[in-house]
């Protein structure tokens, strides 16, 4: 059986992306790390280069963010922040701006953390907000960091979790036009993102029995047809086959009702069925300490749940508070998979005994 303190005594290897560079990512990256008592439970990894990270710690006048250089991960001293040199030409920074430059580097960045990522030289992933726009003008040729990640993983999807102190929100479709929502809609995508939720509640939250609400798709969840037929043809169906097996869904519930009462607090996890649907309420209850959790992958990666920051670039505004908040649920997430495979695995041979 694996020693719990053992575990928490092992600093997990926290691989960062440096994002757009013309953002706030690295600002974001400093003041979650600044504290070192976070270094207690991780070694942090930073891929970017010294260089810019030095021109964000001055923007901050920031003297008490130190950190070892190092040519690899595998060189990365434990417990302390490190940053492994993925380019080393001078930038030229456009603050707040999209653009190709800030697109290149942090493509340059997260595709080096994923190599040693999948390499097992770092244990898990956090990544810095990028440009999609500025990122796919550099040859990036995703939607985002999820599909990036799912693609990597030889994975059809992967499932996009917004994780609060207070709720944790899933999506069925993510990326795409609102006009595209309904039709991505199908029984079969709705009973397997619930399904990955639930496993991912399980195996990465460490709930045993995962209580899950799905939302409807349109105004007052339809109203029994009478404002959409989703949830009659595709939602209820699905609702229903999946209320045959062990999973504890409910719905579709009201997306203003559900959120606007307290009865999303009677849930572990919530399945929206699009974007602004599940993330405006979670942002509005979460915000700051939001993470954005990419689920379903045999690889663990977050995310904070703010954007590039353009607006605020610079200026010493942007809170480290979600970006530390994701370094701690990548740890967490990793302890309890470790757990969670020890509790399933096999502790002892089956004894065919003496006839």
């Amino acid at each position: 059986m694996i020693d719990k303190d053992i575990i928490r005594e092992y600093p997990v290897k926290v691989g960062i992306s440096i994002g757009d560079v013309n953002g706030i990512g690295p600002e974001v990256i400093i003041k979650a790390l600044r504290d070192n008592r976070i270094l207690t439970e991780c070694t942090a990894i930073i891929y970017g280069s010294s260089r810019t990270m030095n021109f964000h710690k001055k923007l901050l006048n920031e003297e008490e963010f130190n950190y070892q250089k190092c040519a690899s991960a595998d060189d990365a001293v434990a417990r302390k922040i490190n940053i492994v040199s993925v380019w080393n030409e001078d930038i030229d920074y456009k603050l707040g701006e999209s653009n190709v430059d800030g697109g290149k580097f942090a493509f340059l960045s997260l595709k080096a953390a994923t190599a040693d990522l999948a390499a097992g030289k770092i244990d898990v992933l956090v990544t810095a907000p990028i440009s999609k726009d500025g990122i796919q003008k550099a040859g990036f040729q995703f939607a985002g960091h999820t599909e990036y990640l799912a693609n990597k993983a030889q994975q059809d999807e992967a499932l996009m979790m917004m994780v609060g102190p207070k709720m944790r929100v899933a999506l069925v479709s993510s990326h795409i036009p609102l006009k595209d929502v309904s039709t991505s809609l199908s029984k079969d995508k709705i009973i397997g993102k619930a399904r990955a939720l639930n496993f991912s509640l399980q195996r990465d939250f460490g709930i045993q029995k995962p209580r899950i609400a799905i939302l409807g798709l349109n105004p007052h969840a339809g109203e029994n047809g009478k404002l959409g037929q989703e949830e009659l043809e595709v939602i209820i169906p699905a609702i229903q086959a999946l209320q045959t097996g062990s999973t504890l869904v409910s719905g579709p519930f009201p997306a203003d009702g559900f959120f606007g009462s307290s009865q999303w607090t009677g849930f572990d996890g919530i399945l929206a069925m699009y974007h602004d649907q599940g993330l405006t309420a979670f942002k509005a209850l979460s915000f700051e300490e939001g993470v954005n959790f990419t689920a379903g992958l045999p690889i663990v990666r977050t995310s904070p749940d703010h954007g590039t920051g353009y607006d605020i670039a610079g200026q010493n505004l942007a809170s480290g508070q979600s970006f530390r908040s994701a370094i701690y649920l990548a740890i967490d997430v990793w302890r309890y998979r470790k757990f969670y495979k020890e509790i399933n695995s096999d502790s002892l041979p089956i004894s065919k005994g003496k006839k």
